[in-house]
């Protein structure tokens, strides 16, 4: 979010530094694992479906300014039980927004893609204009673009603290201060130790993901990304390209962590490979083969899993965009223009109540009396 965030800030006309405690791309963040989906049809609030819409033509636009493959289109199948609420959910606002959309029953789904062996009483949603994202393509192509427009990033600089200096702010690392006459903060999972007087609720949570050996009706020529709502768990996976093997994730799974400690990484042949096993046995059995890889990474959840993007309550020269929760990658592009827009004091195309951080108030009164 950072770097769609000065990319369009720089476009828009303002002198932009960029603060980064690492190298991006690195693996202290949300963005690594090589892949994102990008999928349109949401359930919960609308804003969600209205920003995916802007995201894509977002996405087409920096494909044309990088000159680079960003988006795969390879579809989205989302499967769950037969008349689930959160599926007709889903397929309505879908409708909704026109998106091309299209059902498939069990058989349906089998015929189409013979990997996914579903019992009776599933069926999907397919999201033929959806895909997914290569995300480190992602993050070069912000980061050169945000320079020919003048940003300037600096790495190794983890900010320690900020303060107001009367008419703008002052930025302190460990090496340097830096002054300012507006912030933007993305710290993700570092949000509520450097949002200063307030402390957004957003919790550091160790993910997994998975790379097995699956033959080649799993490549993405012939098969779709794909959610997958079972008993077991939410899982979500990416087709295999070039031999990488199909990838699979557990989105409701994970363990509360301290961003700043290190990060336990994979454990193969341990629970972080039985649990995303236990689906491909399942449901998708010819894709249950060697693990070529794994990695771990951090979510940055709210208690609702929707995002922040606000004004800090205390000054409103600073823009706070934070608890993606493991589903904002694929909006990055909008919410960059989003933070460029609140920032420059230009209209706003969502209404953003979802994302307000007053949202959570209760929860802070509650520690203040705690």
């Amino acid at each position: 979010m950072g770097l769609s965030s000065g990319y369009y800030l720089a476009k828009s006309g303002k002198s932009v530094l960029m603060l980064d405690a690492y190298e991006p791309p690195h693996t202290q963040g949300s963005h690594h694992g090589d892949t994102r989906l990008f999928r349109y049809a949401y359930t919960g609030d609308l804003v969600y479906n209205a920003m995916a819409v802007r995201a894509h033509e977002l996405w087409s636009q920096l494909e044309r300014e990088s000159s680079s493959t960003l988006l795969i289109p390879s579809g989205v199948l989302n499967i769950s039980p037969d008349h689930d609420p959160l599926a007709e959910e889903k397929w309505n606002n879908a409708l909704a927004f026109n998106l091309s959309v299209e059902r498939l029953s069990t058989m349906g789904i089998k015929h189409r893609w013979p990997g996914f062996h579903l019992p009776k009483g599933y069926s999907g949603i397919l999201e033929r204009r959806a895909g997914y994202l290569l995300t480190e393509p992602v993050l070069h192509a912000y980061k050169g673009l945000a320079e020919r427009h003048g940003a300037r990033l600096v790495t190794g600089a983890k900010v320690l603290h900020w303060e107001s200096s009367g008419s703008g702010y002052i930025v302190h690392t460990a090496a340097e201060k830096y002054e300012a006459d507006q912030l933007v903060i993305t710290t993700g999972a570092w949000a509520s130790e450097t949002a200063e007087s307030v402390k957004p609720p957003v919790a550091a949570v160790r993910q997994v993901i998975g790379w097995f050996e699956a033959p080649e009706l799993f490549d993405v020529s012939q098969f779709p990304g794909f959610t997958l709502d079972t008993e077991n768990g939410l899982y979500y996976g990416f087709p295999s390209k070039d031999g990488s093997g199909l990838k699979i994730g557990r989105h409701d799974w994970g363990t509360d962590i301290d961003p700043s400690a290190p990060l336990l990484p994979f454990q193969s042949g341990g629970e972080d490979e039985e649990i995303l096993r236990q689906a491909l046995h399942k449901y998708i059995p010819e894709a249950n083969g060697r693990l070529i890889r794994g990695a771990a990474c951090k979510y940055e959840n709210t208690p609702d899993e929707d995002f922040i993007i606000d004004y800090h309550p205390d000054h409103k020269g600073v823009v706070l965009a934070c608890g993606f929760s493991g589903h904002g990658f694929k909006f990055a592009s909008a919410v960059g223009e989003l933070i460029s827009n609140l920032v420059n004091g230009d209209s706003i195309r969502y209404n953003l109540s979802a994302f307000r951080l007053d949202r959570f108030q209760h929860l802070q009164d509650h520690e203040a009396t705690t």
